[in-house]
């Protein structure tokens, strides 16, 4: 069995405690947390588990990093805290761990990621012997795995097209989805998240994975961004008031420019409430999806749909980010030490378990 912390409690941290207890390779040997009121409790707790785990919480980093387990997930937020992030996974790979995180975006495609980034997780690699392998599901395996495989499928292929679609009023971010993406500020103000050359910064890896499994060279990456407001104040379950005239609705692409035309494209439409920009994509039914459109002979179009935590289809979308991570953890363990990206790191199959009494 392989050991495993736990490292955050977050959105991603109780998916990552419950896939991490379901997993029959590896053992559960801690959880970390940030928040004082999280330490003591219980991490079946903290991931809904619904049954107690007999593992206390702590925020004594150097204690648990000293046991020298054998695998981190981290999976506390790099969103606004890159650095401390960065410094958080280099000091968990030179105490000797693998780790998994959706954290850090720079480092989804490793080869070509800021060079004092990567040499400082090479370095820790050399030191302690670690490995890292950074993915998640948009960016992740929406955008590259999954177009890779169903681009297979076709006799042709003349261009690629991933797609989000989602309702931000399910995600249990409301910062992020009010500060970082815009919903309900005025039409005046920028968010960071589509500032220019931020779509390129976060997604760009992401086109040239595409790029590389399809064996192609890209000229550029383009962005592309659009914004909607909303016709009528509309009130959310989770985050209250959007009003009348504020950000309602952000589209955007991110493109790889192959033969002068956009043939990788990463595209993001993103809504407060379905009533806002309904001409855009949408998805099949409920709050939202991913989509991968393959053009050429046959036209492929392949829609992903999971729900979690009492039919949330944001927490299904983490699940399947930390069910990637978790089933990779087995494979890193068993290669050398080193910086993997999701073409390093194979798509592992899934477990049959037990059905629920």
């Amino acid at each position: 069995m392989t050991s495993t912390v736990v490292w955050g409690t977050g959105n991603i941290g109780r998916a990552a405690i419950r896939a991490v207890d379901a997993h029959p390779a590896l053992k559960l040997a801690a959880v970390l947390v940030h928040d004082p009121r999280k330490l003591g409790r219980d991490a079946g707790e903290l991931g809904e588990l619904g049954r107690d785990l007999g593992i206390a919480a702590t925020g004594d980093v150097d204690a648990v990093l000293a046991t020298r387990p054998r695998a981190v997930v981290y999976a506390a937020s790099g969103d606004i805290r890159p650095d401390d992030a960065l410094a958080d996974i280099v000091r968990a790979i030179r105490a000797g761990a693998v780790v998994v995180t959706p954290s850090l975006y720079a480092l989804y495609d490793q080869r070509n990621a800021p060079p004092e980034t990567r040499e400082a997780v090479l370095a820790a690699v050399a030191d302690g012997g670690g490995s890292l392998f950074v993915s998640g599901v948009d960016p992740g395996w929406g955008n590259d795995v999954l177009p890779l495989l169903i681009s297979g499928l076709g006799t042709t292929v003349d261009a690629i097209r991933c797609q989000e679609i989602f309702d931000y009023s399910t995600y249990d971010q409301q910062n992020s989805v009010r500060y970082l993406v815009g919903m309900g500020q005025p039409m005046d103000y920028e968010p960071p998240m589509i500032a220019p050359t931020v779509p390129t910064m976060v997604w760009g890896g992401q086109v040239r994975l595409i790029a590389r499994g399809l064996g192609v060279e890209l000229e550029e990456l383009r962005e592309s961004v659009h914004r909607r407001p909303l016709d009528a104040t509309v009130s959310t379950p989770a985050m209250g008031e959007f009003e009348a005239g504020t950000q309602g609705a952000v589209r955007f692409e991110v493109q790889g420019i192959v033969a002068g035309e956009p043939r990788i494209v990463i595209e993001h439409v993103t809504r407060i409430h379905p009533s806002c920009a309904p001409d855009w994509p949408t998805p099949p039914d409920g709050a939202g999806a991913h989509r991968v459109i393959i053009e050429g002979n046959p036209r492929i179009e392949v829609t992903v749909e999971a729900v979690d935590e009492a039919g949330n289809r944001s927490a299904g979308g983490n699940a399947t980010a930390v069910a990637r991570l978790v089933s990779a953890v087995d494979w890193l363990v068993d290669a050398e030490p080193g910086l993997y990206d999701a073409l390093d790191v194979p798509l592992r199959p899934g477990r049959l378990g037990r059905r629920p009494a």
